[in-house]
């Protein structure tokens, strides 16, 4: 058996490619949608992709599957799971629980396992040649290593009001019988550390169904229910934006995108006229660079593994945007929007002193003068963490906006007062100040440093 992780860590995103070198056959996991790495991977290897799998609809990633069926000609299998409302609307093999996949030599077993989304599935490997017993199982975003998937996306990202408790439910259920496995299972999961998809999910890519038996705290709720579901509901992090468009693009019928695109630098008149008509800019360099000096009304995402997701909080699926970068990172944060379906790049340009426009720069504060607005009653401070980060601790008086709602909450910024925000180390404030500018706000200072130097410097545990 040929077997390959693939792992997106701008997404912590997982896909897997198992393949039979008897038979020379091969499926895909939860394909992400530049493809060419596992295209490369089965050619390198005597492999022809045949079969392409998801373990469900997915929110935080648009899914390759399309692209890659389109260029092999491999079948897709997709889980027919769920219930009318989750139904995939595009040709496919439907899959239902119990039901086999052969793969050469190969088999995956299909197992039903809702809680994250109603038609999620897992499949439960076996190599044949090796053994009768299975080896392996690949579990989406179901079970996790450490953690398990959330359930309350649809209702917090979809708007799909009701599904969190029948989702968290529905986990629970699927937890009891998934510890039926075999312990000796090897775990495979569709996320690691830093997906918005769970809590708590652990960094090493794999597990076993023993071993989350005993350290995964989903598995140690066995006769309380109400405890588990109080316990997954509790804290989860904000679902990006984004994550909505996803759980669309990844039902219905859309455009496929087979190749990388191929972006081109802006010449001086067609920069000049999508800045005059006010193209959103999107400013890929580092915070301390952006702070220096940058074009007005220009967002600060710095091209770092979180720039696709941030991305998706800021940008409208609808319009074209333009991207501040060098050039040789823009094939880089091309693949990392595509991944996220954000095509609408409509060029870069990489000297931002070539056009003969006045830079603005950002007010960046010390801790000292931090903490001299805090008690000031003329100046609003402004937390733009997340909702469990600002609970665990912030500082007095402080209120709490998240970054990633600010443009829907600026009303609540007060034009009286001297606006300061900070957020955990600078990066998601550095966004937050950007979009107060690009929003008329000019005049907000931002404690950069944030709350990682304030608690050690105050010694806050």
């Amino acid at each position: 058996m040929f077997f390959q992780h693939i792992y997106d860590k701008t997404l912590a995103q997982a896909s897997y490619l198992i393949g039979c070198q008897a038979k020379g056959e091969a499926i895909v996991i939860d394909a992400q949608r530049d493809i060419d790495v596992y295209l490369d991977i089965a050619q390198k290897n005597n492999l022809k992709i045949t079969h392409i799998a998801e373990t469900h609809i997915h929110a935080d990633f648009l899914c390759g599957s399309r692209e890659l069926a389109e260029v092999t000609g491999a079948e897709m299998y997709l889980s027919d799971e769920g219930g009318k409302d989750w139904q995939y609307q595009f040709p496919h093999n439907g899959l239902k629980h119990k039901d086999k996949i052969k793969v050469g030599n190969l088999t995956l077993e299909v197992l039903h396992t809702p809680g994250h989304t109603p038609e999620s599935i897992s499949f439960l490997l076996t190599d044949h040649p090796a053994t009768d017993k299975p080896v392996m199982v690949f579990t989406g975003d179901f079970v996790f290593v450490g953690d398990v998937g959330r359930p309350d996306l649809l209702e917090k990202a979809a708007g799909i009001t009701g599904t969190q408790e029948k989702g968290a439910k529905q986990m629970y259920e699927s937890i009891q019988r998934f510890s039926e496995l075999p312990e000796y299972v090897q775990l495979w999961p569709g996320h690691g550390a830093g997906s918005a998809c769970g809590k708590a999910l652990g960094a090493v890519p794999s597990s076993t169904v023993g071993y989350e038996k005993i350290r995964n705290w989903a598995f140690q709720y066995e006769d309380n229910e109400e405890g588990f579901i109080d316990y997954l509901l509790d804290g989860q992090p904000e679902p990006p934006k984004y994550f909505a468009m996803m759980k669309h693009l990844n039902k219905v019928e859309r455009q496929l995108l087979v190749e990388v695109p191929v972006h081109k630098e802006l010449s001086k008149e067609a920069f000049l006229s999508a800045y005059d008509n006010g193209l959103t800019i999107i400013d890929t360099r580092s915070k301390t660079e952006f702070a220096k000096g940058h074009l007005p009304n220009s967002i600060n995402i710095q091209g770092n593994n979180s720039f696709a997701t941030w991305a998706g909080w800021v940008l409208n699926y609808q319009e074209q945007f333009i991207l501040v970068a060098d050039h040789d990172q823009v094939e880089d944060l091309t693949r990392k929007l595509m991944r996220i379906g954000l095509d609408n790049i409509y060029g870069y340009i990489a000297d931002i002193n070539a056009f003969g426009i006045e830079m603005e720069a950002a007010d960046i504060i010390d801790m000292d003068e931090f903490e001299s607005y805090i008690e000031n009653p003329n100046a609003q401070i402004v937390d733009v963490r997340g909702a469990s980060e600002f609970q665990s601790y912030h500082v007095e008086g402080a209120e709490n906006i998240f970054v990633g709602h600010i443009v829907d909450n600026l009303d609540k910024f007060d034009t009286e007062k001297q606006i300061v925000i900070h957020c955990q180390s600078g990066d998601r404030a550095t966004i937050a100040q950007s979009l107060l500018a690009k929003y008329g706000f000019k005049d907000v200072k931002n404690y950069s440093a944030g709350m990682k130097e304030w608690m050690a410097e105050k010694a806050v545990s």
